[in-house]
């Protein structure tokens, strides 16, 4: 069988147009931790932050991770000083401390702990308390304003201030 030259116009924009609505029904794919982060446009220090102590690549990983990720308005909570201090080179472990203090290995959705007391171990080491027995969800200090912002990688609850690791 021989395609007339008009036929095979027709197979090549049927084809085009077949594969237009393929690429329009197929899900966009999830965007990272970081990168999720990034677009929200609420976490330009925490993004700030991440990339001076080097865990952007990290938490661009595979993971999953549950991040609990301050605001600005959150970092604006600290005493004056206190972030352009940790964002110099020579305080990036203690940076690194503060920032892995706020990530748990693992996916950790707001419906795995509803209703529970409990404390998570952090990658820093230590662990975070999380109190999601009352109608807001605590953790250490902060309260979670926002959970579940899922990403390709895991998890991110927004909180409202910075938790720090105990000494």
């Amino acid at each position: 069988v021989t395609a007339t030259r008009e036929n095979k116009m027709a197979i090549k924009q049927s084809l085009s147009a077949g594969m237009v609505v393929v690429a329009m029904a197929s899900p966009a794919a999830a965007a990272d931790i970081v990168d999720t982060a990034s677009s929200n446009g609420s976490f330009t220090t925490l993004v700030a932050a991440v990339k001076a102590a080097g865990l952007d690549d990290t938490l661009k990983g595979p993971g999953p991770f549950t991040v609990f990720a301050p605001t600005d308005e959150a970092f604006k909570k600290l005493p004056a000083g206190t972030v352009e201090n940790l964002l110099k080179p020579e305080n990036k472990a203690q940076l690194t401390k503060i920032l892995t203090y706020h990530v748990v290995p693992g996916k950790v959705m707001a419906a795995d702990i509803k209703g529970k007391k409990t404390n998570a171990k952090t990658v820093e080491g230590s662990n975070l308390a999380i109190d999601a027995t009352g109608s807001a969800v605590k953790v250490d200090t902060a309260s979670v304003s926002a959970a579940d912002v899922t990403a390709s990688n895991g998890v991110i609850h927004v909180i409202d201030t910075v938790v720090m690791p105990k000494t």
